[in-house]
């Protein structure tokens, strides 16, 4: 499945710093990011039951956001691009 994830975390305290760089390792372990706190993602059903209770273990739902979009099949080839904005290789391996 393609999948658009967004993530704000608050950064008022040294703590939601902290976490906003677990959410953003986290994420990156499973897809490419595309803007600051925006990341495209291809995974299984299991792995996205996995990402999310990761986020859910790093977030304070009371102060931060987590979006994450379902795309229809081939979601990534019908974006449109403006600016520096560069296509990702998604089907590419994932090298951490």
């Amino acid at each position: 499945m393609q999948l658009l994830l967004t993530y704000d975390v608050s950064t008022t305290t040294p703590q939601g710093r902290r976490r906003l760089r677990q959410v953003a390792k986290l994420c990156e372990g499973y897809g490419h990011r595309v803007q600051k706190s925006v990341f495209e993602i291809t995974c299984t059903d299991a792995e996205l039951l996995t990402l999310l209770d990761g986020a859910t273990r790093i977030i304070d739902p009371a102060d931060d956001s987590i979006r994450v979009y379902r795309l229809p099949a081939n979601g990534f080839t019908a974006v449109h691009r403006l600016g520096t904005a560069e296509p990702v290789p998604h089907h590419d391996p994932l090298i951490m």
